[in-house]
């Protein structure tokens, strides 16, 4: 009977079913409908309950009666379904709570209307208590009736309304599931006629769904509707599957056209790529044909400037002198230019390798002022370094560029200055325990900049104002090699200026503190004692000042050298007595005369002078002091130097000899060279003792340190590789003898034929001052011993050695033997040259069969001692193809080269090609 009804008739049927959907519609809302008026009655009763509470809690309000609130609190807190209670004051304080915390926050601050919020559990009141609810307690009141008392925040439960909510939920959830049962019971006897019908339709439709759309229904399904249905299905089966064949198309059609897309855009990238890297080629192309312009430049350049100084050394005429001073001015301010140009090449390409060493900031400033004081006071300026205090000054970084920044600064201010001061200063900006951020500036008061010349500053081959640039000079590379330098350490340059009213450069740098300072310098027992302090320009007396303070030394200033005089003879036999006179002085202000006749005056009075005076006028007051190596420095201050010349006047070191006649006898440095290779140590004795030097010679680590502790030394010349005890251990050991026997500390300068960045860390740590690198000219020890030890030796205008070029050359391109380059390396001196070469060779076989007994023994430390060893001989001799074979071996073996290398071959061949041009057997 059921399956002749059409879905019509089963619709009838199903109609029943409403019945069961009203029942439960209707179960549900009665259900929602009571719940509902349960919560209506709980909030008015929490409404209530707030209205009832505002009366009785305004009093304790108004006198903020904690407790009183506190015991309503608790009485509200029994009543039915009161969760929690809180007392809340104006300022919106707590005053009293009953129960937990309120879970759920309002803050309706205007006091005058009440709040309500309900959520899932709990209902919210918050009732503003006025004096209109004070005035029902106590009658009147003397305030308006919508004065704020404070709160009553009152949270009600749900728990109980929705418990009786349950129970009337489930009886009629009951009911339902009755009226279900007995609806089921109907349906699945009607479902059981349409039940394999829309199964077939489900089936079909699950095909198309996994795309197969070739899938149709069939057409006789029991029912015209079904039918129909299927008859649609199939339609739309049919309309897909012609719009799938459409879409793939289409997905063909467009993959085709992103593929030429992508083969376009990989033609362009590929086009781009070789555009990068010709531009790269073109750049580096650019920078190697700098770098190898300049080398060939600096070649004859060299060439140029040591002839110079050679015929400088003939007879002349004064005309001659004046040719070859300009000469020579103008070589090497073209070798100025090439080292700016190299520089700059080298930052251009990247190559250019930081080192990191320690070193002293104070020494490093100081230093670079002392060089460029000759240039300021020419053009009568005032130089003047400002270390604060507070700086730390034993830090790690690359100081050969820190100083070439600033000796670019500082020579700019020079040349731009025309009258005033330069004033160099360093401090401290932030530090921690191992880095400081340092703050160089460099102030003068020369012409300034206007603030387009400032933007133009720091770009390659530009200069600011080039009519004045032109008088001065210049690449125009200075400032932006500068600016390079210090970005790449991590730091910044800037600049301050104004027209006519000077100029301050400045750089900021972070730099790490050296754990292991390179000195330590040593505290004079003069603390306490007293110094008078002349000095007119008041950045140059307040250094001296503090550089004075910082010897330990109490300093009194006085504006006059007469002012000075009479408070020594006032003073002369207190306790406070000036025992030390420092003098700031030039020529055009004091006379030599005059300062002659002052300082015997206080010496006189029992107080020594220390005079500082311009280096242009060093001559004129040389002979106006008793003890002009002691007494007289140049402008700036160099904190090293006072320190020597404050204990020497001072009686810290021993006494000198005086003369009974007006003037001292200036004494010869004591100087000790330590070397293992005998032609080494004759020429740098040679050129000591030429130089007029007091010079005592020893070949071995163990033979350096006794005579250190044997005798008093001004200076030690130490070799560093030597067998047994080397330069580093004897200088550990000579190191470690001074502070036993609290002896000062003698300078010692590190000789060395090769030196890598690693290797000079590691000399200036082992305690050494100093090092210089072979081979050294005459000039080159005249300064280092001034340098050290203050004091002068008789040649100042030395032959200059130009650096001796072995590491990129090749070695059978190299003349053998070059007469020319020995008589140079000797300083002049043919005798020597002929001496220096003579041991050379005598000692090839030694050393070729020792290098090669290390060779074939695998010995590689013994292999670069002696190699090291023999390298040091060939830089005072004309064996440039020696010299560049020794270097490049000793520089892989120490960069891990193995024993077996072919450059030893090379090596080893230089040695036989030298040994058959001078027909020496090996």
């Amino acid at each position: 009977m059921l399956n002749e009804l059409g879905i019509k008739g089963r619709i009838l049927l199903l109609s029943l079913l409403p019945t069961c959907v009203m029942a439960m519609v209707l179960g549900g809302y009665f259900s929602w409908v009571q719940l509902s008026d349960m919560r209506t009655v709980l909030e008015e009763r929490g409404q209530l309950i707030a209205e009832q509470l505002g009366p009785l809690a305004s009093p304790a309000l108004l006198r903020d009666d904690r407790v009183l609130l506190q015991r309503i609190a608790q009485d509200v807190l029994d009543q039915a379904d009161v969760r929690a209670v809180e007392f809340i004051s104006t300022d919106q304080k707590v005053l009293a709570r009953a129960g937990p915390r309120m879970t759920i926050a309002i803050r309706n601050d205007d006091g005058e209307t009440a709040s309500l919020r309900s959520g899932l559990d709990v209902t919210h009141f918050h009732l503003p208590v006025q004096a209109r609810h004070l005035k029902l307690i106590t009658g009147e009141v003397n305030m308006p009736s919508s004065h704020l008392l404070g709160w009553i925040d009152i949270e009600l439960s749900h728990h109980a309304t929705l418990l009786r909510g349950y129970r009337n939920l489930v009886i009629s959830m009951l009911l339902i599931i009755f009226g279900l049962c007995l609806t089921a019971i109907v349906a699945v006897r009607i479902g059981r006629s349409i039940n394999h019908p829309l199964r077939v339709i489900s089936d079909g439709v699950g095909h198309l769904k996994d795309g197969q759309l070739e899938t149709r229904l069939p057409k006789d399904l029991g029912s015209y509707e079904l039918d129909t249905l299927a008859d649609g299905i199939n339609r739309m089966a049919e309309a897909m599957q012609s719009a799938q064949e459409e879409m793939q198309n289409n997905i063909d059609q467009a993959t085709e056209d992103v593929r030429q897309n992508l083969e376009t855009i990989e033609i362009q990238n590929i086009e781009l790529d070789l555009a990068r890297k010709e531009a790269l080629e073109a750049s580096r192309i650019k920078s190697e044909f700098l770098a190898n312009m300049s080398h060939e430049i600096r070649t004859p350049l060299n060439g140029i400037i040591g002839f110079t100084n050679l015929l400088q050394k003939s007879e002349l005429t004064p005309r001659q002198q004046d040719y070859l001073s300009t000469i020579q001015n103008s070589a090497e301010s073209l070798l100025g230019i090439i080292n700016e140009i190299l520089d700059f090449s080298k930052i251009e390409a990247g190559k250019l390798v930081l080192e990191n060493i320690p070193f002293n900031l104070r020494d490093m400033i100081q230093d670079t002022m002392t060089i460029l004081a000759p240039a300021a006071h020419e053009k009568q300026l005032e130089l003047v370094s400002l270390i604060y205090r507070d700086t730390p000054v034993h830090l790690v970084g690359d100081p050969q560029r820190l100083r070439q920044v600033l000796t670019n600064l500082v020579s700019n201010a020079i040349k731009f200055t025309h009258e005033g001061t330069i004033a160099v200063r360093a401090m401290v900006e932030d530090e921690d325990d191992d880095h400081a951020q340092l703050r160089i500036s460099v102030q003068d008061s020369g012409i300034g900049l206007s603030e387009q010349d400032r933007d133009m500053l720091f770009q390659a081959f530009t200069q600011a104002d080039n009519s004045l640039s032109r008088q001065a000079g210049g690449t125009g590379l200075g400032l932006v090699i500068s600016k390079r330098l210090v970005e790449q350490m991590g730091g910044e340059i800037g600049l301050e200026s104004e027209p006519e009213e000077g100029s301050e450069f400045w750089i900021t740098i972070n730099l790490p503190k050296s754990r292991n300072p390179l000195e330590n310098h040593r505290r004079l027992a003069v603390a306490g004692r007293r110094v008078g302090l002349v000095e007119q320009h008041e950045l140059t007396r307040q250094s001296l000042r503090h550089q004075l303070e910082d010897c330990g030394l109490d300093v009194v200033e006085f504006e006059t050298l007469e002012q000075l005089a009479e408070a020594v003879a006032r003073q002369q036999k207190s306790e406070a007595a000036i025992v030390l006179a420092v003098l700031g002085v030039n020529s055009s202000t004091l006379p030599p005369d005059l300062l002659t006749e002052r300082v015997w005056q206080l010496e006189r009075l029992g107080c020594n002078s220390l005079v500082f005076c311009p280096t242009t006028d060093q001559a004129v007051f040389h002979a106006a002091l008793p003890d002009v190596h002691c007494q007289l420095q140049a402008k700036p201050a160099c904190s090293r130097k006072l320190e020597r010349a404050v204990g020497e006047l001072l009686n810290q070191r021993p006494t000198r000899t005086e003369n009974t006649h007006h003037t001292r006898i200036d004494r010869a440095p004591r100087l000790l060279c330590v070397d293992d290779n005998p032609a080494n140590l004759l020429l740098v004795q040679t050129l000591l003792t030429d130089l007029g030097a007091e010079v005592t010679s020893v070949d071995s680590g163990y033979a350096a340190v006794e005579a250190a502790q044997r005798e008093r030394y001004d200076l030690i010349f130490m070799d560093v590789q030597m067998p047994g005890m080397n330069g580093r251990q004897a200088t550990e050991a000579i190191r470690a003898w001074e502070i036993e026997s609290e002896r000062p500390s003698v300078p010692i300068v590190a000789l060395t034929a090769h030196a890598m960045s690693n290797e000079k860390r590691a000399l200036l740590q082992a305690g050494m001052d100093d090092y210089l690198t072979k081979p050294i000219s005459d000039r080159q020890l005249a300064q280092v011993v001034l340098k050290w030890t203050g004091l002068r030796l008789q040649q100042n205008d030395a032959q200059e050695i130009s650096p001796l070029s072995s590491s990129g050359a090749d070695i059978a391109n190299l003349a053998v033997l070059d007469e020319d380059e020995g008589l140079r390396l000797a300083a002049g001196k043919a005798d020597l040259a002929s001496d220096l070469l003579s041991m050379l060779l005598a000692s090839l076989a030694a050393d070729r069969q020792a290098i090669r007994s290390a060779r074939e023994n695998g010995d590689r430390i013994g292999l670069i001692e002696r190699i090291h060893r023999l390298h040091g001989a060939t830089r005072y001799c004309g064996v440039p193809q020696l010299r560049a074979a020794c270097y490049q071996s000793e520089t892989l073996l120490k960069q891990g080269a193995p024993t077996s290398s072919p450059i030893l071959d090379e090596l080893d061949a230089a040695i036989v090609q030298l040994s058959s041009t001078s027909k020496t057997p090996v």
